[in-house]
């Protein structure tokens, strides 16, 4: 039977939000997921943006190749927790990492919920 346990993000430090400095490829690291193809996370990431102007995020989900491995999101300004990613899922050391039009203003927070077999 599986077992479920709420994890950090791995780039974060205690839990805090994770300052998006990079504005192009590869971008700052958010999370590596879980080592093997047995287990699975499912992250949840969510995102503030401090400045005046709409900016748009990019994440670079398991790859940064382009189309294949992005998601891009248009993050409105001064804006409260924007969810990024509902529960997606990675395994086998893959990352997760971000870079933004601007950098420095968006953070991104969140946390994962890690499936072991």
């Amino acid at each position: 039977m599986a077992t479920y346990s709420k994890e950090l993000l791995s780039a974060s430090t205690n839990g805090k939000a994770i300052k998006v400095t990079a504005t192009s490829t590869a971008g700052t690291l958010i999370h590596t997921a879980v080592a093997g193809t047995s287990d699975l996370d499912e992250i949840w990431l969510y995102a503030v943006n401090s400045s005046a102007s709409l900016v748009k995020l990019t994440l670079e989900w398991g790859e940064a190749t382009a189309p294949d491995g992005n998601i891009e999101q248009n993050v409105p300004a001064e804006s409260g927790l924007m969810l990024l990613v509902p529960g997606l899922v990675l395994q086998n050391g893959l990352t997760v990492k971000a870079f933004a039009g601007t950098g420095s203003v968006i953070t991104v927070a969140g946390y994962v919920n890690r499936a072991t077999a």
